[in-house]
């Protein structure tokens, strides 16, 4: 065996011993206290897809350089990960104290001890509805994540007792999602996917058809045992590198209509969690990330935060605002990172990440309501 491969033995060997301790500790202890390191499970879309679509036979994929690397993890090889570094539901684990990154469910040894830090169900190019996606031949949608998490919810089971695996997932486990944005762009807005779709129905009835859909996915969830949970509305689409070089619009502009059907949905997933948390899920507590106003406060003013550009895609081909080829090996790929809202056509790069993370574990009720991740996670 060469030097990479005793020292990838060393490290598998070391992770195994540390997901070991983790698994004795937690079963050992009588009650799952404020020392227990907490976990998220993480579903949704590319924003916070962590590799599974790597092992997926898709078009949505990121496991292609220049793709991550930006990643102290991997060493700034690419991992899956639809940005230049961290996702920003491996920022807010950082956070709060998780001891490692939530796994991809897909990946083989997301197993054993692996389980405590979490699991990251999330796909890109997946939706709420079965259909949104289809675009990219393969993808987990939401209702198949949540079947992935039961098969999780068991394992945890035979890994801690019944009773010390509820108590984990009730205290310390803290349920992610980032969902909705593909059910518009691939699917309601796709130019000619979507046109049966647009025409048979109104944009009320199909944003009925989403809540309806979320909300049988978030009950599964709680029937499952979850009980804090943290929901992304979906972002100002209009604004993205994709739709802004599509509809050939100035800098300072976004497009009406995807950010006009985005905002209509944040109002019905508002009055949906509103209607949760006071009492149609019992126990459960459900925070809303307005992702939407933090991105546009972000868009506005984004020399404040220290970017030049809040418009064009530092990785990606095509147009005014490098938004219609996807990054991957034969992208241009700006030298100033740090500048750029955008890493690609379609996702945020990890300054951005960094700063729209901070607002949702510490922040006031503006971007994230009833109360901030940080002290939902301290109940």
């Amino acid at each position: 065996m060469g030097r990479m491969g005793s020292a990838a033995a060393v490290a598998v060997a070391v992770v195994a011993v540390l997901c070991a301790a983790a698994v004795a500790r937690v079963r050992g202890e009588d009650t799952v206290d404020e020392d227990t390191p907490g976990a998220s499970f993480i579903f949704g879309d590319s924003l916070v897809d962590a590799g599974n679509n790597n092992y997926l036979s898709t078009l949505s994929k990121a496991d292609m350089n220049p793709n991550g690397i930006d990643f102290a993890a991997s060493g700034g090889t690419p991992t899956g990960r639809f940005t230049n570094g961290r996702t920003i539901a491996d920022i807010i684990g950082e956070m709060l104290g998780q001891a490692d990154y939530s796994p991809p469910f897909l990946a083989p040894n997301t197993t054993g001890g692996a389980l405590l830090n979490g699991v990251n169900y999330a796909s890109g190019g997946a939706g709420i509805l079965n259909g949104t996606g289809r675009v990219f031949v393969n993808r987990i949608g939401m209702d198949v994540q949540v079947d992935y998490f039961n098969i999780t919810r068991r394992e945890l089971d035979g890994l801690l007792g019944k009773e010390k695996a509820r108590e984990f997932i009730h205290k310390k486990a803290i349920f992610s999602i980032t969902v909705g944005s593909n059910d518009f762009l691939n699917n309601y807005l796709m130019p000619v996917l979507s046109a049966g779709t647009r025409v048979a129905e109104s944009p009320d009835g199909f944003i009925d058809d989403l809540i309806i859909h979320l909300r049988e996915q978030l009950t599964r969830l709680h029937a499952l045992g979850a009980r804090k949970f943290v929901v992304a509305n979906v972002g100002p689409l209009g604004c993205i590198p994709y739709q802004k070089t599509l509809n050939r619009v100035k800098d300072d502009e976004c497009v009406k209509l995807p950010n006009t059907l985005a905002a209509q949905y944040n109002g019905r997933l508002r009055d949906l969690l509103i209607e949760l948390n006071a009492g149609g899920l019992p126990g459960g507590r459900f925070l809303l990330a307005n992702v939407y106003d933090l991105v546009m406060e972000l868009i506005a003013n984004h020399r404040k935060y220290g970017f030049s550009t809040a418009s064009v895609a530092c990785c990606g081909n095509g147009g005014r605002y490098a938004g219609i080829v996807p990054c991957g090996p034969t992208s241009s790929m700006c030298d100033d990172r740090e500048n750029h809202v955008f890493w690609d056509p379609y996702h945020p790069s990890e300054k951005a990440n960094v700063l729209l993370a901070k607002y949702i574990v510490d922040g006031d009720s503006k971007y994230i309501s009833p109360m901030n991740l940080r002290k939902l996670f301290k109940l």
